[in-house]
């Protein structure tokens, strides 16, 4: 029985010790109620250019967003309908997700999408690493404003900020890079 308890205590050690055995490394997302889910995030030639990290504490989500070699600036980020990553133009990741049917933009004064997120700064060096919360959508399956939905969820970087208000997407450009959920 000493030997049972010590190998689990092992075992437990191991994966706390390598947060590497909680993630994918593929293309799909890889869903650990406890690590979160963890996707790639790719640019428009497909080039894999960072992760976004998801977890869920209390009623918010937290999107964890790591990445290089995007352009220098703000821009806006947010859910997308569909999880696909088509390249060049990700137009297969759908619509920002709107499970309420609500106007984009947070300074709107009919709506705003449950998708809608805040911008992100990208510094002058192509990188971002920062966290966005999210009250307006769950990881918990089943409920309406659910990411882990049929068909997915994307996650889109835009090429320009979000201007919280023009619907349906803020005016803010291209997407440039994009990660899903499934």
């Amino acid at each position: 029985m000493k030997k049972i308890i010590m190998l689990a205590v092992l075992l437990v050690t191991m994966v706390t010790m390598n947060p590497s055995l909680s993630y994918a490394d593929s293309n799909t997302s890889e869903e650990n109620e406890e690590a979160g889910i963890l996707v790639p995030i790719i640019n428009s030639k497909g080039k894999e250019i960072g992760s976004a990290k998801l977890t869920e504490q209390g009623d918010k989500v937290i999107l964890h967003v790591v990445a290089k070699e995007l352009p220098t600036g703000v821009h806006g980020i947010h859910f997308h309908n569909v999880g696909k990553c088509d390249t060049p133009d990700f137009k297969t990741a759908g619509d920002h997700y709107n499970p309420h049917q609500k106007q984009h933009g947070f300074n709107n004064p009919k709506g705003f999408h449950s998708g809608d997120l805040p911008n992100i700064e990208v510094g002058s060096d192509g990188t971002v690493d920062t966290s966005i919360e999210s009250s307006n959508v769950t990881l918990q399956r089943g409920k309406p404003n659910s990411l882990l939905k049929e068909g997915g969820v994307a996650i889109i970087i835009h090429e320009k900020a979000d201007d919280y208000v023009t619907d349906p997407s803020g005016n803010s450009g291209a997407r440039i890079a994009c990660a899903f959920i499934k």
